[in-house]
């Protein structure tokens, strides 16, 4: 089993082309359904749709998310769909399998003024504030994911013509373009604040645009850090991530009057239907504006 799992994950790799933090998941998952194929006393070829189903059974005893669920089945269908292209088996026993149906929570976002006031609380006197409002105002200008984010080496943005070079989910890559406000912010921490963190590197030159204070590529732990740092700063609910700035993005361009499709284009979205959820987020806007403001309302 462990041999199988290695080569579905070499494909995940190699064909699919899926990012690191997918992969893991994947990852994740199917080690956790062969630990419970193996407690069962039973090979990959034995467990078949009702072994996946006591799994399924046994995830919800122990209080696992209906999200949480329908992802590890998918991981399992996608495994046993590897397995049983490599032996010539057509069937898949997950695929009789129904996911649990998942109810759908509209995504957090921030009000205008209250993303003004995130962008402007880090300190400009300072390297650490210079780098974290640098961070900030990419993630609201380009509504890009926290993973694309500490992806971006220093020549992922085009200055003259305002534009970031991003490489999302499968490492397809997309050109974002910023505003004049976020690539100003990012060439004075560049010019003035990188080089101190630079100086704590052991080794080499590193081409990665934000670095933490060891001089190393910050990861995506580090960013969410540095977000829920400002976010108690300035006040806001728990629970704003920078994949609020980034809901906070596409709603504020579908308030203004952008096309959907246009800003399916900028998330990087493969499928339209993971943008309209978007057109949930206006309309919910839409029926508090209006319930403030009507007279008999």
């Amino acid at each position: 089993m462990d041999e199988a799992k290695d080569r579905f994950l070499k494909h995940l790799y190699t064909e699919r082309n899926l990012s690191k933090n997918s992969i893991e998941a994947y990852k994740h998952d199917v080690e956790q359904f062969l630990a419970y194929i193996k407690g069962c006393e039973k090979s990959l070829n034995e467990a078949g749709h009702k072994t996946i189903r006591n799994y399924l059974g046994y995830l919800q005893s122990k209080d696992y998310s209906r999200k949480s669920i329908a992802r590890k089945l998918s991981a399992i269908r996608a495994f046993y769909k590897f397995s049983q292209r490599e032996s010539g088996d057509k069937k898949n026993p997950a695929n009789i399998i129904s996911a649990p149906k998942i109810e759908k929570k509209l995504p957090k976002f921030l009000k205008e003024n209250a993303v003004a006031e995130l962008l402007a609380s880090p300190d400009p006197s300072t390297p650490q504030g210079l780098r974290d409002k640098a961070i900030l105002e990419m993630l609201y200008a380009a509504g890009i994911r926290v993973s694309e984010l500490v992806d971006l080496n220093l020549d992922s943005i085009d200055y003259q013509n305002l534009e970031v070079r991003v490489f999302g989910k499968g490492r397809k890559e997309r050109i974002v373009p910023i505003h004049k406000t976020a690539a100003d912010s990012v060439r004075t921490y560049i010019k003035d604040g990188r080089r101190v963190f630079t100086k704590k590197r052991r080794e080499g030159a590193t081409t990665a645009l934000f670095l933490n204070v060891k001089g190393e590529r910050l990861t995506t732990h580090g960013a969410r850090s540095i977000m829920a740092k400002y976010v108690r700063a300035v006040g806001l609910s728990r629970g704003i991530t920078p994949h609020a700035i980034r809901h906070s993005f596409a709603t504020h361009l579908l308030e203004a009057g952008a096309d959907l499709r246009y800003i399916q284009e900028l998330l990087g979205h493969v499928d339209l239907s993971s943008t309209q959820v978007y057109t949930h987020l206006s309309k919910t806007r839409l029926k508090d504006v209006y319930m403030r403001s009507h007279p008999r309302a």
